[in-house]
């Protein structure tokens, strides 16, 4: 059976062997190492995409890679038909799995080659999260925190979500177009259902990076009262509405801290602060909890892994999520997760024993989940317990392997 992928970045042994500084090291290189170990009949290829301008291919471990050049990945060329179909009659798949709807290539092979035998996974859906980029912020707010360098670039609040509105019209057109939707939670199939009623849809869980499977949380040996923030760089991850919590948390422990992943933007002055940025730095001020946060930088895999261990909390204050990647990674290593109660996430998170669950707006429940848990390590303890029996099924590497090759060999035994 010949699987053909269609992804963003190149996987890490071509990343390295192109000396690309992009590397596709999470959930899809993670699934398909589990793919291949249980089925030696599978010759699988994947497209992803690189700084170069050439079509360029390669085979390393068991795996033919095809990189194309970034630009088809941001803009609906047309130019970039030939290289589908050069691809598709090079390899000649049986199926063809795009991994992800949000960018315009996902619909550029659709356009090209047809949807004949082609399976859609969800990631998230840009078509349905554009509603709530401004994460409940203000509009007043949204203009008033807009900064020179956002009118520079063009790169405002409003052009951003003008820009995801975007992809999510070619989004909606792939998915109307598409046969077979691969999905997993009860979110993203109601909107499938929504958009094309006639698809085929399939379940199949994630499968997590291997650092997540191999270690564990105890309440013995994280940094109390810690929080660890996985992603906050633009209003849609919602933490600014932790930062409006802080105050109340702080009240009751003072020593809370604040752990956030990726690069410190809001610190960025003149033409390189963002608007976003902006806002932050105006609710820290505002709320006087400057030494309450701090930015880890870059983390790899494993330094993520590690800052997950270390935290009392993980806080996933999403406006919207189909399934959280963070909260999944939380749950597997039994790290106490607060989440909002957004799209997919009650799928992931049953409240009050594999998490406590809030809604968006209500920050005074947020503060209130983080300080149960923090006052109370038998309620930690037992939500550490249940979400990793929960998660370790859910993320179960040759179960959704299996599951994987299933949705191929039906897809492959369909008329269409």
């Amino acid at each position: 059976m010949k699987i053909l992928w269609i992804t963003n970045s190149p996987f890490p042994d071509v990343s390295s062997d192109l000396k690309l500084k992009d590397a596709a090291k999470g959930l899809i290189y993670s699934s398909a190492n589990a793919l291949l170990q249980q089925n030696d009949e599978i010759e699988l290829a994947v497209v992803s995409f690189y700084n170069g301008k050439r079509l360029e291919k390669l085979v390393k471990n068991r795996i033919t890679h095809y990189l194309l050049s970034s630009s088809f990945r941001f803009t609906a060329r047309s130019d970039g038909d030939t290289y589908w179909q050069e691809i598709k009659a090079d390899f000649q798949p049986d199926v063809i799995h795009i991994h992800g709807s949000e960018y315009f290539h996902s619909y550029s092979w659709v356009k090209a080659c047809g949807p004949e035998k082609v399976v859609l996974s969800i990631q998230g859906l840009v078509s349905v999260c554009d509603r709530y980029y401004y994460g409940n912020i203000a509009k007043g707010d949204l203009i008033k925190y807009t900064t020179p360098r956002d009118l520079v670039r063009f790169d405002t609040f409003f052009s951003k979500r003008r820009n995801m509105q975007k992809r999510g019209e070619h989004e909606k057109m792939l998915i109307e177009k598409t046969n077979h939707i691969i999905g997993r939670t009860s979110w993203d199939r109601a909107h499938i259902w929504a958009i094309n009623p006639d698809a085929t849809y399939h379940f199949c869980n994630e499968t997590l990076r291997s650092s997540y499977y191999e270690n564990k949380w105890s309440v013995e040996n994280c940094t109390r009262y810690s929080i660890f923030v996985s992603q906050a760089n633009y209003p849609i991850k919602g933490f600014h509405q932790l930062i409006k919590a802080l105050p109340v948390v702080l009240k009751y422990f003072p020593q809370t801290k604040v752990y956030v992943a990726g690069t410190n933007y809001f610190s960025n002055r003149g033409i390189r602060l963002s608007g976003y940025g902006n806002y932050i730095n105006s609710l820290i001020k505002k709320y006087k909890v400057s030494g309450h946060i701090e930015f880890t930088g870059f983390l790899s895999e494993e330094k993520m892994c590690r800052q997950y261990l270390d935290a009392h909390i993980s806080v996933c204050p999403s406006a919207i999520e189909n399934s959280s990647n963070s909260i999944g990674e939380a749950q597997l290593l039994g790290v106490p997760c607060v989440a909002s109660y957004v799209g997919g996430t009650p799928d992931l998170i049953e409240h009050g024993e594999t998490g406590l669950l809030y809604r968006f707006e209500e920050v005074e429940m947020l503060a209130s989940h983080i300080c149960k848990i923090f006052g109370d390590d038998s309620l930690a303890q037992k939500i550490s317990s249940n979400a990793r029996v929960s998660a370790s099924q859910r993320h179960n590497k040759e179960e959704n392997a299996a599951s994987l090759y299933r949705i191929y060999s039906k897809i492959v035994a369909s008329p269409n």
